[in-house]
């Protein structure tokens, strides 16, 4: 097999640029066979633009229907782990839009599913193939920071304004997405921040709903968490403020990186921090240093790397950039975040099952209180196209 035959399961904005790229021939290693969408006047629509693809009603149907070795599944999050447990469980390879899902414990029985099935299974943490982050990967794995002691991310440049939220009913609201910029912007950095910096033991959390917005889910939000060996991470996001600060600093004892306006620097110690703390005799002497700088114009969408990096797992046996089962990382932390700003407490990593269920509860609460927003007709200007403010926007 050279190609393998793909259906997309969504095709709203996100769905629609894939379906266009996989359309036409900018994906090696993947065919478009099927697409599959609930809104009948978006199914329409389909079968004018892409008359010769077998357009489908039901996500279910598709996957059973033979005519695709493997889906993606683009759908609003609450049915993502339902669509990857049917495409595993019927021997069909899966690609999922990140999040993983909007509850951890529905994400357990995902991934259950997934380690018995054979399958291919990935995730869109396209961020993973940015160049400096993954230079920014290889000198953390290969020492160059040392042991780790801090983490801080700004990443405030998520702007957005009440027309995107008005857009749809169902954005930012815990019925339609599960949350906001937490559940719906910010997961590429929770994924990059955990992948970099390891997954933390405990998360303590501020997640402020409606702050600079008309919704009633999160639009601010500050984490601290701490690490079973003295290191923190401090992450800040918000869809409030403008212009916004997109800037990642990881501190070790042998060093440091920056990562900020497409450039990432590393200051690379000449003795370990700690080594020269109880060593030198100079009471304000600093440590020497010597600096690296690493540029990139990443001239590809990472989308497209993701693709291709699936397909060849498909196709060749090849390690995922992004294995399907590594989101529940992110959404642990996103939902002991929720768990932690609801309840007041500090959340303890790995989530205990008792504090999934006080998850699962206190988000049906927060779902049956809900009042549905009206929304305004949805821009066409974003469909079949990767969007500048779906990549690292630095």
């Amino acid at each position: 097999m050279k190609s393998i035959r793909v259906g997309i399961i969504g095709v709203g904005n996100i769905g629609f640029a894939h379906c266009s790229c996989i359309k036409n021939g900018r994906i090696k290693g993947m065919t478009l066979a099927a697409l599959c969408d609930i809104d009948g006047e978006k199914r329409r629509k389909l079968a004018n633009d892409f008359p010769e693809i077998k357009i489908f009603e039901d996500g279910d149907e598709l996957i059973r229907s033979g005519l695709a070795d493997a889906v993606i599944v683009a759908t609003p999050h609450y049915f993502h782990p339902h669509y990857v447990i049917s495409a595993l469980e019927n021997g069909v390879h899966v690609l999922t839009e990140k999040p993983a899902g909007v509850n951890v414990s529905e994400v357990v029985k995902m991934n259950g599913a997934a380690s018995k099935s054979g399958c291919v299974f990935g995730i869109m943490f396209n961020q993973r193939t940015d160049p400096l982050f993954q230079k920014a990967k290889e000198i953390i794995s290969e020492g160059g920071i040392g042991i780790p002691k801090r983490l801080v991310w700004i990443v405030t440049n998520w702007y957005r304004t009440q027309s995107y939220y008005d857009s749809g009913s169902w954005r930012a609201t815990w019925n339609g997405e599960g949350g906001g910029v937490l559940i719906n912007q910010a997961p590429h950095n929770i994924d990059i921040w955990q992948w970099l910096f390891g997954m933390p033991s405990k998360v303590t959390a501020f997640c402020r709903e409606g702050l600079y917005h008309n919704i009633g889910v999160e639009d601010d939000a500050t984490i601290y968490a701490e690490y079973d060996n003295g290191a923190s991470a401090v992450f800040i996001t918000t869809t409030g403020e403008a212009p916004g600060t997109n800037r990642l600093e990881i501190s070790g004892d042998r060093g440091r990186l920056i990562l900020e306006k497409n450039e990432l620097r590393y200051t690379k110690l000449q003795v370990p921090e700690r080594e020269f703390c109880f060593t030198e005799k100079g009471a304000a002497s600093t440590p020497a240093a010597n600096e690296f700088v690493y540029k990139s114009d990443n001239p590809r969408d990472g989308h497209e790397l993701i693709l291709e990096d699936f397909a060849s797992a498909v196709l060749s046996g090849t390690p995922l950039i992004a294995p399907g089962v590594e989101g529940i990382k992110e959404l642990s932390i996103t939902n002991a975040a929720f768990l932690s700003s609801w309840t007041g407490k500090q959340i303890a990593l790995p989530l205990s099952e008792e504090n999934m269920a006080e998850f699962d509860r206190l988000l049906n609460e927060k779902k049956a209180a809900e009042t549905e927003r009206k929304n305004a007709p949805a821009s066409e200007t974003e469909k079949y196209t990767y969007i500048k403010r779906w990549s690292v926007s630095w």
